[in-house]
Order: C-alpha cells, then sequence, then structure tokens
C-alpha cells in the first residue's frame, strides 16, 4: 500500500492505518529500536507505541515522509526508553559512545540530547547534513540518527571501520565549525 494511502486511513481513524504500517515499516522501525536499545522485548514494544503514537499524531499532523516519521517517533521512543531503564548497563554502551562523539561538537555530553532537540539548533544540522557529500551525510546519519555501530556502517558502504572513524571524526569537525559560525558554541 502507498504511504499517500495509509495516511488516509489514519486520517479516517481506521484501524487498518496501523496493520498496513506495521506490515510496510515495522522491520524498519525494529532495527531503530534495536541499535539503539540493543533488547528484542524493549525494542518491539518501541516499535508497538510508535503506532499508538502514529495514531495519535496522525491527525492533526500530515506527514510528508511517512517513514522518517515513524523513524523520529521510534527512535526518541528508543530514547526515553534508554534513559528510563539505564539501558548503557545492558546495551554495549552505543548511546554512550555516540553522544560522547557528538559532545566534541557541542562541548558536553551531558546537554547534548536537550541542545539537540532545540528548534534551531537541528534547523542548523540539518543545513550542515544537506551540504555534505552524499557518502558523508549518509555516514553521519546513519551514526548518530540511526544509531548503527561503525562495524554496520563500514559494511553498508564498503568502507573499512578505520575509515568510517575517520570520515566521522572529519565531519564532526566540520560540524562543530558549521555551529560555531552559526552561533551555536
Amino acid at each position: 500500500m502507498e504511504d499517500r494511502q495509509i495516511i488516509e486511513l489514519y486520517w479516517q481513524k481506521n484501524a487498518d492505518a496501523i496493520s498496513e504500517t506495521a506490515s510496510k515499516y515495522g522491520a524498519y522501525c525494529f532495527t531503530i529500536a534495536e541499535n539503539i536499545l540493543h533488547n528484542t522485548e524493549d525494542s518491539e514494544e518501541c516499535v508497538n507505541d510508535t503506532w499508538l503514537h502514529a495514531w495519535n499524531a496522525i491527525p492533526p499532523q500530515k506527514p510528508n515522509i511517512l517513514r522518517l516519521f515513524l523513524a523520529k517517533i521510534t527512535r526518541n521512543l528508543s530514547f526515553d526508553r534508554f534513559n528510563a531503564r539505564n539501558a548503557e548497563k545492558r546495551g554495549g554502551g552505543e548511546i554512550a559512545l555516540v553522544l560522547e562523539e557528538l559532545g566534541e561538537c557541542f562541548g558536553g555530553g551531558a546537554d547534548t540530547e536537550a541542545a539537540y532537540e532545540a528548534k534551531e539548533l537541528r534547523e542548523a544540522i540539518q543545513r550542515f547534513v544537506r551540504a555534505l557529500p552524499e557518502r558523508e551525510g549518509n555516514v553521519l546519519v546513519r551514526r548518530y540518527f540511526f544509531v548503527e555501530p561503525v562495524a554496520d556502517i563500514a559494511k553498508r558502504y564498503g568502507l573499512t571501520e578505520n575509515n568510517v572513524m575517520v570520515i566521522l571524526s572529519r565531519t564532526r569537525r566540520k560540524l562543530k565549525a558549521h555551529l560555531l559560525k552559526e552561533g551555536y558554541l
């Protein structure tokens, strides 16, 4: 089913919207949650919560790109669950590692999540990512939005892990310079 048809089902408050969304985007959302939580049960719960949040958000919202709309909901719910259950002890610490890496751009890991969610900062980051060469932008988004491990990113793009780390390091430096220029640091 096309995304516009699924969105129309949500607008009609037709319960088929949830089953169609789960069928089309269930594995995608599960992967996002699993990359953050590293726990199958928690990830499945976040995905189920994603459907509920989508149901409650549409209407009044009408997402332009359903896949990204669902990804953002799943990601936010997964971070909330991570924080609530102190998943770092169970999950290998990928979130802590990602926040530490991004911390060098913002000047501190503890404030990174709050700063990242500020509207103006988010827009500055979006402008920065759009201006990057495609591969750099994809690597950055895979690491810091989808929280993919470096090894998975390397495999996806046919790179070595070291090459991915170098790309991320250079891109973080560019991001920091961009944020300084924009007046966020």
